[in-house]
């Protein structure tokens, strides 16, 4: 494949031998009996050492006007059920012309779910086994289970399944059955959507309108909204509403999280994921420029800054090398108001800590129009970028992807820090990315459920209906340019970057100490996972992988 020369779907091809999901050798944890969680051995060393140079604990008590933006995305086990060993050979299943069962390679994707092996590694709780409630990822692994035995059962090739317990699961409630049953009967009308069966898939959805609710527990909520998306994608592929209009009903997450508001601050104040990375990709910078006078940062997407704050804080304690500027330049193609309100702030927060600040904007309207000089680079200074969810955006443009990090190659940063969501929402097969999409929306919602419920329901409400909801919608109901959002894993990053001569650095101890202590003030921190893929650090949610951070340079600088 030529650099550039790609679609918005060839990202698959940068994967490792499958053409719809891309799995990765992990650190192997090791149980935290005094947290119920897990941290993996890096993480336990960790623990006994200094404060590191960002002291946390500084910004606890700082109320700011500086927000962080949303995630869209999920993470760790604390608890988990004995894996469940099952294999599905190699079969012939029989299709006929309108009954076509799951492909092999969807039932093998949907085994790894039901597996974990899509999981973060952790080890079983003994909390779990013990009978406490299962989560919402876990409520989908026993639905795949039921499903695929199912569909094997259709194919009319006698059960291929090898179980450590019954099909009917008689540990379970009776609630996490019903959930159970809810699930593989949204299964199956995923299934009927893949293979065009649009009757049968309607059959299947008023079913699960009947037991769903986006009040109801969160197995019942990610019912509701994955149900209401597949009702979305018939309508569009049965021409009942025009493609356009999905496209141009779709909420624009980026621009919302710029502006200041209740619901943003309750998520970055709730959620454990969303600081953990702020504070680490924010040491990283400073490792990199510690012997810089002139700091100056390029900022992709810029949103609410709340990051910068941290860096500010840091500059003014640095004793050995006395800042002389530090110079933010925000990169936009929209929203240029939200922007500059964002650099208002950062300047009024810039005078409190008595740093010499410099906040710029470059507006373009297509990042092909972005050019070197339009950043006013120095000789004298220090040059980092900073991308948070920004490239992901871009895969739907590749031409403009391209071109940016022709930019970046020529600016050539001493640090690119990297924020992406951790999933594959990105396939081109429709049941593959519904499966991938369900399993990381579940654990998603059980994070909120969890972190927000109790104090602030409204809030969670709303965040799963315009974040959440919006962003299930576009990847399930949408196809070709339509669908904006196309995350894909630290791996296919790593063989896209690799392409323009960037190669993965070391996130420092001192980084990696910073995730683990910011984790640590939230009430569910525990629940948190984190772990190294390759050079990257991989934070998830109960063992679901939601986010990655990473950093990288040009192969030309020593």
């Amino acid at each position: 494949m030529n650099r550039g020369k790609y679609e918005p779907d060839d990202w698959e091809e940068f994967g490792t031998g499958s053409n719809d999901c891309f799995s990765s050798d992990y650190v192997l944890p090791h149980k935290d009996s005094s947290e119920g969680g897990c941290r993996s051995s890096k993480f336990e060393q960790l623990e006994q050492q200094k404060e590191p140079f960002l002291d946390y604990r500084q910004f606890e008590d700082l109320e700011l006007d500086v927000l962080c933006p949303l995630l869209p995305a999920c993470p760790y086990q604390i608890a988990m059920l004995r894996e469940i060993q099952e294999e599905i050979e190699d079969i012939g299943v029989p299709k006929t012309q309108n009954e076509r069962p799951f492909s092999l390679s969807t039932l093998e994707l949907l085994k790894d779910y039901t597996k974990g092996r899509r999981r973060l590694n952790v080890e079983p709780s003994d909390a779990n086994l013990a009978g406490q409630k299962l989560s919402t990822e876990e409520i989908m692994r026993f639905a795949g289970v039921k499903f695929i035995q199912s569909s094997i059962q259709v194919a009319g090739v006698g059960s291929l399944l090898k179980y450590p317990y019954d099909l009917s699961f008689s540990g379970l409630s009776d609630e996490e059955t019903k959930n159970v049953e809810l699930a593989e009967c949204m299964l199956a009308s995923a299934e009927k959507v893949g293979n065009q069966q649009y009757d049968s898939a309607r059959r299947l959805l008023n079913q699960c309108d009947l037991l769903s609710s986006n009040t109801g527990n969160p197995v019942q909520r990610v019912v509701y909204y994955f149900s209401e998306a597949l009702r979305k994608r018939i309508d569009r592929e049965t021409g009942k509403v025009a493609s356009q209009s999905l496209e141009s009903d779709l909420f624009d997450v980026y621009e919302a999280v710029m502006i200041p508001n209740p619901i943003i601050q309750a998520c970055y104040e709730g959620i454990p994921f969303y600081q953990a990375p702020h504070f680490a990709g924010t040491q990283a910078i400073l490792e990199n420029m510690a012997e810089a006078k002139r700091v100056h940062v390029i900022d992709l997407k810029i949103s609410n800054g709340l990051q910068w704050t941290v860096l500010m804080h840091a500059l003014a304690s640095r004793n050995e090398c006395p800042l002389e500027l530090l110079k933010i330049t925000a990169v936009g193609t929209n929203s240029k108001q939200h922007i500059e309100d964002t650099g208002n702030r950062l300047k009024s927060f810039a005078q409190t800590t008595n740093i010499p600040f410099s906040f710029k904007i470059v507006m373009v309207s297509s990042m092909l129009d972005l050019k070197e000089d339009l950043f006013e680079l120095d000789a004298d200074e220090q040059l980092a970028v900073y991308s948070e969810y920004a490239l992901k955006s871009l895969i739907v443009q590749p031409n403009q992807l391209g071109h940016l990090m022709e930019v970046f190659r020529s600016i050539n940063p001493c640090v690119l820090v990297m924020i992406e969501i951790e999933a594959n929402h990105n396939s081109r097969v429709f049941v593959h990315r519904f499966i991938e999409t369900l399993f990381y929306f579940s654990a998603y919602f059980d994070c909120v459920d969890a972190c927000l419920e109790h104090n602030d329901p409204s809030s969670r409400m709303i965040i799963e209906s315009i974040y959440l909801g919006e962003g299930i919608r576009n990847i399930v109901a949408s196809e070709g340019e339509e669908r904006k959002i196309r995350n894909v894993k630290i791996d296919v990053w790593r063989k896209f970057l690799a392409q323009f001569g960037m190669v993965e650095t070391e996130l420092s101890e001192a980084s990696l100490h910073q995730a683990n202590f910011v984790i640590k003030k939230f009430a569910f921190g525990s629940c948190c996972t984190f772990d190294i893929d390759g050079k990257s650090l991989l934070i998830g949610w109960k063992g679901t992988p939601i986010l990655s951070l990473s950093t990288w340079k040009f192969m030309s600088q020593d």
